[in-house]
């Protein structure tokens, strides 16, 4: 998939054609080749793409409209040009659109979104689960192991426990044990998190198409842009705490605590309004085999005049997810802790190093169902939102549709 020729990035320039030279229309893709992830600028691509002929009806003409004028389609929320006999169609509840996957292909709403990430799930269960439930795994596996070294009834931190006047070297080591704990849970947050958005991102657009993938698969075709993941990831988390701490040090430095406080709320609503609009460089990066910079230039476009929509959604997703998570983990949760403690009256005043490895099992447990649930469904949200978008703004449905060898009929 990854060397087919629709996987280009949106700053290459497409294939010149000479308007004065006569030549055949393009052979069709084969449906091996998934075409229609090039980002486009937002209008169909002359020579044959848009506009050619063979989904089952007259070229410039909609299923279930008379013959038109010349000409490609046009993208939604475009007027058609002069000379069309025909108004422009919408989509409405009961209009055609082409579904080989687990999505119609045509803009969709929250619920055709929500239903398509969990349809991914399903239908690709054996590669889905193995890449969550096995990154949930390896993370859990190394913060459970550096919980247990740093913050240990042996730790730094231990010494600091009803302790009211710690020393300097026990507030050394007391931070250098969390700070050792923290590094290693981040890390593995981190990374595990990046493997698992690149190689759920493969699998839902091979979904969308109706195809199938191997783990094999998934891994080849994203292994080549874990790296430039990594930095699009640290680099957008650096853009959203600058986007806090920058309007907070002025006011500290200018010496105004009101300065502060207004620069700590101006700080917060700037760090949402990037967060949603670098939202979805992830799967332009994965899909269209961008730089980090060009994606999350295309993200920033791809999300202006969606804000809202889009803040919305992910809004609604993460609050869902965070439910779900925790409503999976907290019977472990409590369950570890009264195994680890031994009795009620220890489960309540237990403390942050009483860390036995009964209680990391179990609680472990449960962060690997949680984790495992929650992963497929945050990588589908968004590199379906990227697909709508671009649906919406670039007419990409006709692509995917060629691409998935599928040939609408009017009526159908």
């Amino acid at each position: 998939m990854s060397d087919a020729p629709g996987w280009t990035s949106p700053g290459s320039q497409p294939p010149e054609h000479d308007p004065d030279t006569t030549t055949a229309p393009p052979a069709q893709p084969q449906p091996s080749q998934p075409q229609g992830w090039t980002a486009g600028p937002g209008v169909p691509p002359q020579g044959g793409s848009y506009g050619q002929p063979g989904y089952g009806q007259q070229p410039g003409s909609y299923p279930g409209q008379q013959p038109g004028g010349p000409g490609h389609h046009p993208g939604y929320g475009q007027q058609p040009p002069a000379g069309w006999g025909a108004p422009p169609p919408t989509w409405g509840p009961k209009e055609y659109a082409a579904k080989p996957g687990v999505i119609p292909l045509r803009p969709l709403g929250l619920g055709e979104i929500l239903d398509g990430a969990v349809s991914t799930a399903r239908a690709h269960w054996r590669t889905v689960l193995a890449i969550s439930l096995g990154i949930a795994i390896v993370i859990q596996l190394l913060s459970g192991f550096a919980m247990k070294l740093w913050l240990s009834e042996s730790s730094g931190i231990a010494a600091l426990e009803n302790n009211p006047d710690p020393t300097t070297e026990e507030l050394r080591d007391g931070l250098l044990d969390l700070g050792a704990f923290s590094s290693v849970a981040g890390i593995a947050m981190l990374v595990g998190s990046v493997l698992a958005t690149a190689m759920l991102t493969i699998v839902v657009s091979r979904a969308v198409l109706g195809r199938s993938v191997t783990l094999g698969e998934a891994w080849d075709d994203s292994r080549r842009q874990l790296g430039r993941l990594l930095g699009l990831t640290l680099l957008t988390g650096l853009i959203i705490v600058a986007a806090v701490c920058v309007p907070v040090l002025l006011g500290v430095l200018l010496g105004s605590p009101a300065v502060a406080i207004l620069g700590m709320i101006a700080g917060i609503v700037l760090a949402v309004w990037l967060w949603v609009r670098l939202s979805l460089a992830a799967p332009a990066l994965m899909l269209e085999r961008q730089g980090v910079l060009t994606a999350l230039r295309r993200s920033y476009k791809l999300v202006s005049n969606s804000w809202w929509r889009i803040f919305g959604i992910q809004l609604l997703i993460t609050i869902l997810i965070t439910m779900v998570a925790g409503i999976l983990e907290f019977p472990f949760t409590i369950l570890a802790e009264l195994a680890g403690s031994g009795s009620v009256d220890g489960f309540i005043s237990g403390s942050l190093t009483d860390v036995t490895w009964t209680y990391l099992l179990i609680s472990g447990i449960g962060g690997v169902l949680g984790s495992a649930i929650t992963l497929p469904i945050s990588a589908g949200v968004a590199a379906l939102l990227y697909i709508d978008l671009r649906i919406r703004r670039e007419a990409l449905d006709l692509e995917l549709a060629r691409a998935a060898g599928i040939t609408p009929h009017p009526g159908s």
